[in-house]
Parts: structure tokens; C-alpha cells; sequence
């Protein structure tokens, strides 16, 4: 007989998970401007508009790219430009404000992108074909190509790292590097059963909740969700767990592989598999990075991040 001390560490270590899974969501500790995130988040973006954070101008637009108003953000004037890929469920507001505050604006022209039916990129509502990831990597370069940029870096997390290393694969001659970090080419049973764990929202806490429902309202919150999970559910039945496995031989160029050694939503066989089966790639680790270190640890993260990038500075300058 399961006890109430048992359900209750249960519920517990469900929500430190789901802690880890989602803290990139709690953006507001990032917010400075006297419009609040989530505000901006639901403002009907048609036209190009300008901010000010901290001492630098954010730039924010939308770009119709494949039948979709993309959404995107951006700061910076550098030779060197960078492309951000957030998360599931995540966008330019939510996921990397500590990049585009904290980048070089004079190296790096910063672009951080809402994928379709994330952030602001709606309508249309976020749809989910089995190789979703794979459409997602054509938007981005379809985007890039539309703003007339042949040549770009990629910074993509969880998510975002599948979608990038896929965009690597299939346009290598316009990804100059590749830094990846909570991301994976397959999904193990191990991860699986995490997924299963968290996928029903109503044994989410209030607190876990609110951040999406802020950003999406709760019916669309749960429909992303549920949409998610179905297409994960897909990837395993349909292709045996198999995300990118076959795109990871493709990638040539210099690839970092940024390491949370507290991620508990990311085996350390994932790491250790990208590694072996990207040919000019490193791993650089956190000692106490968990899934969001890009957030937790965004000094130490912008640091390695652009001591990286700057080995093909040269070459552009």
C-alpha cells in the first residue's frame, strides 16, 4: 500500500521535473522593460518595432515565410550572424533574453526566432506531421533565405538543438557553426517514460502551469501540449525513437556540444552519442548545469559560447 509520505515525494520529484523541463518558461526574472513579458508576448506584432534593454536596442518583427508571420527578435550589427532556436513550447521571449542582452552586439547580429505556432508566429496554430522537426529545420532556412542571410551560426536548444543539427545536415553550406546543448538524435526508453510521467498538465502544480497559460491561454496551452506528446508518441512508434540518427553523419561543421551534468532530462549517453557521430564536434560541461544552464549560468554560457564562435571570426573578417 502506497502511504501518503510516498505520494507526496512523488508529486514532489514530478514537480522538480517538471522544474527542470519547463524553468526556461519563468521569463519574467528576465524582464527590465516597463512592459512586462507576457504583455509583449501578446501583442499583435505587424510591423518591425524597436525596444530598449538594458543599454541596447532590440529589434522585433514578423516575416512571412512559408505561409507562416514568423516572429522574431533581434539585437546586434556584427559581421557574424547567429541564429536561436528555442525549445518545445518555447520562443524568442521565453528562452534566450540572456543571449540577446548579453552576446557582443559588435561581433554577432543576434536572431532569435518563434518556430510556427510557438510565441508570436501564430496564426497559424502549431500542427504536427511526423517529421515535424525536419519541417521546422526548413523553415529556418527559408526564413534565413528570405532575409538574405547565406551564412549563419545556429544555437539551439533541447528542441531547438534537434532542429538545428538537422538544418546542419541538410544545408551545410550555410551553417558557419553549431552549438547545441539538452538536445538529443534519439529518444530512449528511459526518456520516454519521463515523457509519459509529465504529460498529463492536470497533475501539473498551479505554479508549473501558469507561465503557459500566460503565454498561449489554457486551451491552447493544452493542445500544444497534448499536440507534442503525440508527435513524440509518433517518433517512437513510427521510427523507433529515431529523431535525427541519420542526419548527425551530414553535419560538417564545427559543432559544440554544451553539457549540463545535472540535466535529468538529458541521459548522458546523449551527449556522449552526439559526440561520436558528428565528425568535428566537442563537449564542453557544466558541472552543475542542468536543462535551462544557458539561463541559470548565462555568464558562463555566453562566454564559451563566443570564445567558440570566434574561431571563425577570423576567417569572416
Amino acid at each position: 500500500v502506497t502511504s501518503i509520505a510516498d505520494d507526496s515525494k512523488q508529486n514532489m520529484a514530478m514537480n522538480r521535473r517538471l522544474l527542470c523541463i519547463f524553468s526556461h518558461i519563468r521569463f519574467l526574472q528576465y524582464a527590465d522593460c516597463k512592459q512586462s513579458q507576457v504583455e509583449l508576448l501578446k501583442t499583435n506584432i505587424t510591423s518591425r518595432r524597436c525596444f530598449s534593454s538594458d543599454d541596447r536596442v532590440i529589434t522585433s518583427g514578423k516575416l512571412q515565410v512559408n505561409g507562416v508571420d514568423f516572429h522574431y527578435e533581434q539585437a546586434g550589427n556584427g559581421l557574424h550572424t547567429l541564429l536561436l532556436l528555442p525549445g518545445a513550447l518555447g520562443c524568442s521571449q521565453t528562452d534566450f533574453q540572456p543571449q540577446l542582452k548579453g552576446l557582443s552586439l559588435d561581433k554577432y547580429r543576434i536572431i532569435a526566432l518563434d518556430p510556427r505556432g510557438y510565441g508570436k508566429s501564430r496564426p497559424p496554430e502549431r500542427n504536427w506531421p511526423l517529421l515535424f522537426y525536419q519541417r521546422d529545420a526548413e523553415d529556418c532556412a527559408n526564413f534565413m533565405k528570405a532575409l538574405e542571410i547565406p551564412r549563419y551560426s545556429v544555437l539551439g536548444w533541447s528542441d531547438g538543438g534537434i532542429t538545428g543539427m538537422i538544418l546542419a545536415a541538410t544545408h551545410p553550406e550555410s551553417l558557419q557553426r553549431l552549438v547545441i546543448w539538452g538536445a538529443n538524435a534519439y529518444i530512449s526508453k528511459v526518456d520516454f517514460e519521463l515523457y509519459k510521467q509529465v504529460s498529463n498538465i492536470d497533475q501539473w502544480s498551479a505554479r508549473m502551469k501558469q507561465p503557459f497559460i500566460d503565454v498561449y491561454g489554457e486551451e491552447y496551452f493544452r493542445q500544444l501540449w497534448q499536440g507534442w506528446n503525440n508527435a513524440i508518441n509518433s517518433y517512437v512508434t513510427q521510427r523507433s525513437g529515431d529523431l535525427c540518427i541519420g542526419s548527425l553523419p551530414n553535419i560538417k561543421c564545427p559543432t559544440l556540444i554544451v553539457n549540463g551534468l545535472k540535466d535529468s532530462m538529458l541521459s548522458q549517453e546523449h551527449p556522449a552519442f552526439l559526440k561520436k557521430h558528428i565528425a568535428n564536434s566537442r563537449i564542453v560541461d557544466f558541472p552543475e548545469g542542468k536543462h535551462n544552464l544557458h539561463l541559470r549560468y548565462h555568464k558562463e554560457f555566453n562566454a564559451q559560447v563566443e570564445e567558440f564562435l570566434d574561431e571563425v571570426l577570423v576567417v569572416i573578417t
